[in-house]
């Protein structure tokens, strides 16, 4: 259980839950089964199955990889593999079916898609992650879909505002990927991985980050609520840091990435009492 526990990232099971339940909730107003059920699937389950496949088949290069093996991710052994699958893939089956039961084709396709990309991301074959920019378009995926499925789920009008705030969030994940891909740019390189960041360089894709950042900020503004541009100021100043960095010196940028991770709690608090106060006023 420990090793689950520890392979499914506690830290970030917020991250994918908080999406579909904001998005659930401000659109129905209510409290009900699925939105729990729903919630409960991707704060564990969906975590677990992510996480769960990545480091069993990124086994080899997490072994050369020295922030592997605590908050950032479990370096399990080989005779704990059968059991991470096992439970990464049957976990999550009640919670989808109980779910598919709620939603027409459409709901079910956008939780089939958010599904898809958790598995290809890792997955032998389809490796995602392997697959520079396509590994950030697809980490993305893994952090909106929730929240695309709920509205789709609800039944949601996507009105101009609605997709200024998806984009940003989108922008946001890829940035936030391509970012934490620079840390990993050396063992990545040793190990025969490529990435967004192996590919473009440590400064290029911080520069990418800096700019997709801004961007998510800038896109807010044209929502309804303008005053959660300034969210993405922390970010700019946490990346806006290593700008110059170099792929030698790539590993220095983990010290803004444990900030990041902690950053990102900070910010879904902000983002709940923007909710309330919207709430609040008439």
């Amino acid at each position: 259980m420990k090793n689950l526990f520890m392979t499914s990232r506690p830290v970030s099971w917020i991250n994918t839950a908080y999406p579909f339940a904001a998005a659930y909730f401000l659109v129905t107003g209510r409290i009900d089964w699925v939105l729990v059920v729903g919630t409960l699937f991707f704060l564990i389950p969906y975590n677990l199955l992510m996480y769960g496949v990545n480091d069993v088949f990124d086994y080899e290069s997490d072994l050369l990889n020295a922030r592997k093996g605590g908050v950032e991710g479990a370096v399990l052994d080989r005779s704990q593999h059968r059991l991470v699958l096992a439970a990464s893939t049957l976990l999550p089956v009640p919670f989808v079916v109980l779910l598919a039961t709620q939603g027409g084709w459409a709901a079910n396709t956008a939780l089939t898609v958010s599904l898809f990309a958790v598995v290809a991301y890792s997955a032998p074959k389809l490796r995602f992650k392997e697959r520079p920019f396509l590994d950030s378009l697809t980490s993305s995926t893994h952090f909106v879909s929730p929240a695309v499925y709920a509205l789709v789920l609800v039944q949601a009008e996507f009105t101009a505002g609605l997709w200024a705030i998806l984009v940003a969030f989108f922008l946001w994940g890829m940035a936030s990927h391509a970012f934490g891909a620079v840390q990993d740019i050396v063992p990545d390189r040793e190990g025969g991985l490529a990435s967004v960041a192996t590919v473009l360089g440590a400064r290029f894709t911080v520069g990418f980050a800096f700019i997709s950042y801004a961007l998510a900020g800038v896109l807010m503004l044209w929502t309804q609520v303008p005053a959660a541009a300034f969210l993405a100021v922390p970010y700019l100043i946490n990346v806006g840091i290593h700008l110059r960095v170099t792929d030698a010196s790539s590993e220095t940028v983990n010290v803004a990435w444990k900030r990041f991770l902690w950053l990102n709690y900070l910010t879904g608090f902000l983002v709940t009492m923007i909710f309330i106060v919207r709430a609040l006023i008439p």
